[in-house]
């Protein structure tokens, strides 16, 4: 029987399919090797949303591609490594594939886990906080059974086309906020400092943002954002007998920002 390590690893926003076929392949091969070398010490492993940058399951249809990365999490499941993924906002539409076919537990909402003691919310983090009144609105209509039956009945060329040009218009027209730190006014650590008055959560982890974050919530929490794999290459590492440290796999970055 293989042996499993014991600990917990988080990452998220990898975007694979942007911004061309030859960009997305490296950098998912890049995740692989990052999966390898946790592969001896993990036990659960989260990916926290946005893993693709468009996904849309039809019936007996998924989207061409990315299978060097589901073999690998089908290996990762059959060890028995425990993974979980949390719906993003560019690949909320999966409807049974990777629980059938790979084992995945799929979350569609912020989620309560606890490890070595210590509470943790876990979650991809869109429409979370305050603001984006926008973006609510139409994760709602996404969201809703009656768009999900509408794009389903349209052939997957067309639609995955579509999907993926929207897709990559919304993370161009994000792409500089995703630079600025916003310190307070970050939607994500207004939300944490709002929560924490109402459950007894020890930390926050959240991706989405694409800044790896480390921020204190009123002294008695803390907010992890996870980064993405685009520039930074972040990852969350939890091990028994250490704090969550914020991490970067083969990166020039080597530490998150502080509050």
């Amino acid at each position: 029987m293989t042996q499993i390590g014991q600990n917990i690893y988080f990452a998220s926003d990898f975007h694979l399919g942007v911004p061309n076929y030859e960009e997305s392949l490296k950098r998912e091969k890049k995740v692989i090797k990052w999966l390898n070398s946790i592969q001896d010490k993990a036990k659960i492993i989260f990916l926290v949303g946005d893993v693709w940058d468009f996904w849309f399951e039809y019936k007996t249809a998924v989207p061409k591609g990315y299978v060097r990365l589901l073999g690998k999490l089908a290996e990762l499941t059959d060890s028995g490594i425990e993974i979980h993924f949390f719906t993003g906002n560019h690949d909320m539409w999966t409807f049974g594939y990777l629980e059938h076919e790979l084992n995945i537990k799929v979350h569609r909402e912020p989620v309560e886990f606890k490890f070595f003691n210590k509470t943790y919310l876990v979650g991809h983090g869109d429409g979370l906080g305050p603001g984006d009144l926008k973006y609510k609105m139409l994760k709602k209509l996404f969201a809703s059974k009656t768009c999900q039956w509408l794009l389903s009945r349209v052939h997957p060329n067309l639609a995955l086309g579509v999907g993926n040009y929207f897709s990559g218009r919304s993370r161009l027209a994000n792409h500089n906020n995703d630079k600025i730190f916003l310190e307070e006014e970050e939607w994500l650590f207004q939300y944490c400092n709002q929560k924490i008055d109402v459950v007894n959560v020890d930390y926050f982890i959240f991706g989405h943002r694409h800044l790896p974050l480390q921020m204190d919530i009123k002294g008695r929490s803390t907010y992890f954002n996870l980064g993405e794999w685009i520039n930074h290459y972040s990852y969350l590492e939890i091990t028994p007998d250490s704090e969550p440290q914020l991490k970067f796999f083969e990166s020039s970055y080597n530490k998150p920002i502080n509050l």
